[in-house]
């Protein structure tokens, strides 16, 4: 008997040992501990402060009372991307190599495709295609490149065989490599390669259709109650013959460039405000300003061979006395990806599968619609809405799901809401008074507490083995003026055009005398020497640079807006001084313009315009902005524990969550932990 009990306990550790040794191969923590990262995009600490003061948001004032609440230094400059790939790194942009959500190949600038989105590029290959007939077939696939330099701090986690789920973080398509679960955020594009191209159909299109970016207008007039169109995907590759007319409406010729389109119908109720649409065999019932849900399309690349499978919905706006159709960005289907959005696909598998469709696209919510009138604020409330509720359904998901190791999840609709909704908070605000008229009411301030109630999600979960991180990357602050960089370079004698007389029908730098010219902006912060060896076109010598420099930044600084008497520009960063790493004096522009809080950079020019005006009121409902001196508009930081920190930074974050999981931070990283 008591050798048959030995044997019994001998064997009964053998297979908890085993059992362990299991556990511990499939990534679960020994130590039991679990660190939940909250990341809410554009959540400003100081309005977060003023509605817990009204008792507007219990949860975070809860979390605040028990544990700890700071602001947090974000990046200069203060811009989505360039602050996720520090967060992400823990190294500042000099060593990402993210400066603005625009990036120019200086060498072949401005010429030939050389400006690009900073976060990811896509690689045709160079070498291998058939030829027969119109058609060309590639024996290489073309590459899709995370250009955000570095490790991600979660590798450090599944190099310790710690588990890691990261939804949605911004600056992560594609997915990093390795064995962290990974759902791509913010740069994930639409299926046509954009950041989001929403498509409106209309027999009354509103003037200037042509220059709407971010959507296109598609004339659309029914006859007998019957309207026609196509929905566009993006250029077929494997044709050769992409520069023929497509289609011809009203005569007028419009080069969709052998655009993969698929036909719809929408058949119109002669005596209700209803219509059915007809798509891909599918028929969808809509009443006048109803929301289809998603509904999944498949563009024909090859006839009866290869299918392009993607996802749309449609919203029927109106149906007389106007016809208008809004049918959103063709997204990539997640049960079907044609891009790489997961890592590894049986985690994308398990979310489609208990979730079903959602929305993929990196910035979901349609603010260029908004922009442009085809949605009112009504509208484009609704639409964010949709977006809004798919990432709380995530979020339950997720959280049912965690029980070890390290959970990332971010959540987008703060940040755009605040972007087009800040006229209703801004009394000085150009528009501040048509808000009025809209009926919606407090949308700011609901955002806010829609986080409170993801927030209130978390805290019945959170036990003495568990840390929660709540940040944002940056605050907010009002964009009621705009400053026209290149138009003030052109009038200040530091960049010149060909024809003058062309100012304001000048784009794309394309009127540019680049034989001429010593300094252009590009991108949202940039402003950039055309330095002789590093811009195709150079002039100024590299000894002259530090000079121009310091006189640009003096002037920059000392700027007065006439309609003001304020100074628009806080700090004009010379790059070399604030960054370090392998990207200066390459990719990272020359000078970060940090603007004074109400300031910000016009659309004009990001992607070099002309306006005769220096300074202009902003028109745009896109009335609020983040993209300006890091210090005017600070990141927020809250947590269940004390934070030890004096100046937390959003790169500390990092080697928080590895120490609080026992792991030790690379040498490499800059951040330092915050309890």
């Amino acid at each position: 008997m008591r050798l048959r009990t030995i044997f019994c306990l001998a064997a009964a550790l053998l297979c908890a040992s085993l059992l362990a040794a299991c556990k511990s191969q499939k990534g679960a923590d020994p130590s039991g501990k679990k660190v939940i990262v909250l990341a809410i995009d554009g959540m400003d600490p100081a309005l977060l402060k003023v509605f817990m003061d009204q008792g507007r948001m219990p949860n975070f004032s809860r979390l605040a009372a028990t544990g700890d609440f700071k602001t947090m230094r974000t990046t200069i400059p203060a811009q989505s991307p360039v602050a996720w790939a520090s967060f992400i790194t823990s190294q500042n942009p000099g060593r990402t190599g993210i400066f603005d959500f625009i990036h120019r190949q200086p060498k072949d600038f401005p010429f030939g495709g050389s400006i690009y989105l900073s976060t990811s590029v896509t690689r045709e290959p160079e070498r291998g295609k058939i030829t027969l007939g119109s058609w060309q077939f590639a024996t290489r696939s073309a590459k899709i490149i995370n250009m955000v330099a570095g490790r991600p701090f979660w590798d450090s986690l599944t190099d310790a065989r710690i588990p890691v789920r990261i939804f949605r973080v911004p600056s992560d398509y594609p997915p990093y490599p390795g064995p962290a679960e990974q759902f791509s955020g913010m740069g994930t594009p639409d299926l046509l390669g954009t950041y989001g191209t929403f498509s409106y159909y209309t027999d009354n299109p509103p003037e200037n259709s042509e220059d709407v970016t971010g959507g296109e207008i598609h004339p659309t007039f029914p006859k007998n109650n019957l309207a026609e169109n196509f929905i566009y995907g993006p250029p077929n590759s494997f044709r050769l013959d992409q520069n023929k007319p497509w289609d011809e409406i009203n005569g007028k010729k419009y080069y969709n460039y052998r655009k993969l389109k698929i036909p719809f119908k929408v058949y119109l109720d002669a005596d209700n405000p209803v219509a059915k649409v007809a798509v891909s065999g599918k028929e969808i019932f809509l009443k006048q300003g109803e929301w289809s849900g998603w509904v999944q399309v498949e563009f024909e690349v090859i006839p009866h061979l290869k299918h392009l499978p993607g996802m749309v919905k449609f919203y029927l706006k109106e149906i007389r006395p106007d016809f208008k159709l809004y049918v959103s960005p063709v997204e990539i289907d997640p049960g079907t990806p044609a891009a790489p959005i997961y890592s590894p696909e049986s985690y994308g598998e398990a979310l489609v599968k208990d979730l079903g469709l959602f929305y993929t696209q990196g910035m979901a919510e349609d603010t260029k619609a908004l922009t442009y009138g085809v949605f009112n604020d009504r509208e484009y409330w609704e639409q964010s809405q949709q977006v809004t509720a798919d990432w709380f359904r995530a979020f339950r998901w997720h959280l049912d799901r965690f029980d070890s190791g390290f959970l990332f999840f971010y959540f987008s609709t703060l940040d755009l809401g605040q972007h087009m909704f800040w006229r209703y908070i801004d009394r000085k605000n150009p528009l501040y008074s048509k808000t009025l008229e809209s009926g919606l009411a407090s949308p700011v301030e609901k955002l806010y507490q829609e986080m409170d109630l993801a927030l209130g999600l978390v805290l019945p979960k959170l036990d003495q083995d568990t840390t929660l991180i709540v940040i944002s990357d940056h605050g907010f602050a009002p964009f009621n003026r705009q400053f026209n960089l290149n138009s003030w370079l052109l009038d200040n004698g530091y960049l010149f055009l060909i024809d003058p007389g062309r100012r304001e029908k000048t784009e794309f730098f394309e009127n540019v005398d680049w034989g001429r010219t010593r300094a252009y902006g590009l991108g949202i912060n940039g402003l950039y020497l055309n330095l002789q060896g590093r811009e195709g076109n150079g002039v100024v010598p590299p000894e002259q640079a530090d000079q121009l420099l310091r006189e640009l930044k003096s002037k920059l600084e000392a700027l007065v807006d006439p309609k003001t008497r304020k100074t628009p520009v806080k700090n004009a960063y010379l790059s070399k001084d604030v960054f370090t790493g392998p990207h200066l004096g390459t990719v990272a522009p020359d000078i970060i313009i940090g603007y004074r809080r109400g300031y910000r950079a016009s659309w004009e020019t990001t992607l070099g315009e002309f306006p005769k005006e220096v300074f202009a009121d902003n028109l745009d409902p896109w009335s609020g902005d983040h993209c300006i001196d890091p210090t005017e508009v600070p990141a927020t930081l809250l947590t269940n524990k004390k934070i030890l920190s004096q100046d937390p930074a959003l790169w500390d974050i990092g080697p928080t969550v590895l120490k609080e999981l026992g792991v030790p931070a690379p040498k490499e990283f800059e951040g330092r932990p915050i309890f």
